[in-house]
C-alpha cells in the first residue's frame, strides 16, 4: 500500500511517513486493501513495517487512540484489482475510443471498491474467500448490477455461465445479513417489457436487504464494434418504460414510503417528461450512479438567494445536449431578475464519442474547444460541468486540460460541481 498524500497535523505526519513510502505489514501482517488497513490500524499498539523510495526498510512502534486513524492517502485502495470476466452485450468500456489513456479500459469487478466507492459488481467472479469475507468484515451495502433476474437471460446479457447464479449468490449475502444497492441497464428488445416487469418483483421481494434498484437506459458509442443487435431507446420507448415502472414506484410507495425503484435522468429527457419531485428520490440512495442528479441540482440552485446586480456580466454555459432546456430554465429565473445578466446555455454535441451520447459527464476538452470557437464572443465566464472532469482533478476524458481551453479564451472558465456553485457563478 504506497502512500500518495500525508495530511497536515496527522498521526502520519507525526510519524514522518511521505508520499511514496509503502506500508508492508502491520503488526505482522500485510494489508491487501484500505479494508484490512483500517482493520488493522484499529489496535492501541501497532508495529509498521515500512519500505522508504530509496529502498530503505524501517520498523516503526507506536501507540495511538483506537479511534485514531492514520491520516493518509494511498495511491490504490487494493492491492490487485478484481477485473471483470464478463462479456456484457452493452458494456461501455468496449466502446470507449481507441489510444485512450489505458485506466478507462479497466474493467474492474471488485467487491472492495463497491464496498468502499459504491462501484457496481456483478458477482460473477465470486469465490468462497470473497463471501467469507464479506460475513466476517460485515462489508454492507454493496452495490449489484442485476440487468436479469431471469438466470438464462443474465447469462446471454453478461456472456457467462456464471451469471446464472444470481438468485443463489443474493441468498447467500442476505444470510449474511449484507444490504445491496441494485442496477439494470435496459436495453430495447432484450431484458424490457415482462422481463422487466419480472426482475423489478424479484427484487422487490428481496427487501429489506435490497435497499434500490436503480434502472438506467443502455448507451452506444459509435465506436462500437459488438455484433450483437442492441438499440437505444427512442422517445415513445422511454414514456413507455416510465408508465411501466410507475406502476411499481406507486405501490411502493403507498406499501413502505419509499419509491425503492429509480428511473436515470435519460428516460425523463428522451420522453420529454418532467423531472420526478424531490420527493420521489428519498435520500438519493443511487445519486452518484445519476439517479436523481438533475432534481439533486435543481433542489441545490434554488437553496441559494437570487442576488440583484448593477454590474454588467455576460456567461456562457457549456453542458451536454439533454439538460440543457433545464440549465435554460434556472437561468431564465436569474436573468428575469438581472437584467444586466446574460446567459447562454451552449449544449455542446458529443462528436467525439458520437452524438447519441448527450451526457454532460462525457463531454471531451475537444468538443468544448469547438463549440466555444464556433459560437466565440467576448463573454466575462465560462462554466464547464465538473462532471466531463477526472475526479479531484482538471483532466478532461480525452485528456486535455482546462488549462488547455484557458488559453484560447481571455473568460475565466470555472467547472461547476452542483446547482449551489452554478448559481453562485451566475451571480
Amino acid at each position: 500500500m504506497k502512500i500518495s498524500k500525508v495530511y497536515e497535523d496527522s498521526l502520519a505526519e507525526e510519524l514522518e511517513l511521505q508520499p511514496g513510502d509503502k506500508i508492508l505489514k502491520i503488526n505482522t501482517k500485510k494489508p491487501r486493501d484500505l479494508i484490512d488497513l483500517s482493520f488493522l490500524l484499529a489496535d492501541e499498539e501497532i508495529v509498521l513495517a515500512v519500505e522508504h523510495p530509496n529502498g530503505t526498510k524501517e520498523i516503526i512502534q507506536f501507540e495511538k487512540d483506537v479511534d485514531e486513524e492514520l491520516g493518509a492517502e494511498f495511491e490504490s485502495a487494493v492491492d490487485e484489482m478484481k477485473t471483470c470476466r464478463n462479456g456484457c452485450v452493452f458494456c461501455f468500456v468496449n466502446m470507449i475510443a481507441p489510444n485512450m489513456r489505458p485506466t478507462l479500459n479497466i474493467k474492474d469487478d471488485d467487491y472492495r471498491l463497491s464496498f468502499l466507492y459504491g462501484n457496481f459488481i456483478t458477482l460473477t467472479n465470486f469465490t468462497d474467500e470473497d463471501f467469507l469475507r464479506i460475513r466476517n468484515f460485515h462489508l454492507s451495502p454493496l452495490y449489484i448490477s442485476i440487468h436479469s433476474m431471469n438466470p438464462a437471460l443474465r447469462r446471454k446479457i453478461l456472456r457467462n455461465p456464471a451469471a446464472e447464479k444470481i438468485q443463489r449468490q443474493l441468498d447467500r449475502l442476505e444470510s449474511y445479513g449484507v444490504e445491496y444497492h441494485t442496477q439494470v441497464v435496459l436495453c430495447p428488445n432484450l431484458n424490457d417489457g415482462a422481463e422487466l416487469d419480472y426482475t423489478i418483483s424479484e427484487i422487490m421481494k428481496r427487501r429489506p436487504y435490497a435497499q434500490s434498484l436503480a434502472i438506467v437506459p443502455v448507451g452506444m458509442t459509435k465506436y462500437r464494434r459488438d455484433f450483437f443487435p442492441l438499440n437505444q431507446f427512442d422517445r415513445e420507448g422511454a414514456a413507455q418504460v416510465i408508465k411501466q415502472v410507475e406502476k411499481f414506484q406507486i405501490r411502493s410507495r403507498e406499501k413502505t414510503g419509499s419509491t425503492f425503484v429509480y428511473l436515470g435522468d435519460e428516460f425523463y429527457f428522451l420522453a420529454g417528461k418532467a423531472i420526478p419531485p424531490t420527493e420521489y428520490y428519498d435520500d438519493f440512495p443511487q445519486i452518484e450512479n445519476g439517479i436523481g442528479m438533475t432534481r439533486n441540482f435543481i433542489e441545490e440552485f434554488h437553496e441559494e438567494d437570487i442576488i440583484h446586480t448593477s454590474k454588467k456580466i455576460s456567461i456562457d454555459v457549456i453542458c451536454g445536449t439533454s439538460i440543457a432546456i433545464i440549465l435554460k430554465n434556472l437561468a431564465t429565473e436569474v436573468t428575469r431578475l438581472n437584467k444586466n445578466i446574460d446567459v447562454r446555455i451552449l449544449p455542446v454535441v458529443n462528436e467525439f464519442f458520437g452524438s447519441k451520447i448527450n451526457v454532460s459527464g462525457l463531454l471531451t476538452g475537444i468538443d468544448i474547444l469547438n463549440t466555444l470557437k464556433k459560437n466565440n464572443r467576448n463573454c466575462d465566464k465560462i462554466l464547464i460541468p465538473a462532471t466531463a472532469l477526472r475526479a479531484g482533478t482538471e483532466i478532461f476524458l480525452d485528456d486535455m486540460t482546462v488549462d488547455d481551453l484557458r488559453k484560447n479564451f481571455s473568460a475565466q472558465i470555472i467547472p461547476i460541481h452542483n446547482g449551489n456553485e452554478f448559481l453562485r457563478a451566475l451571480r
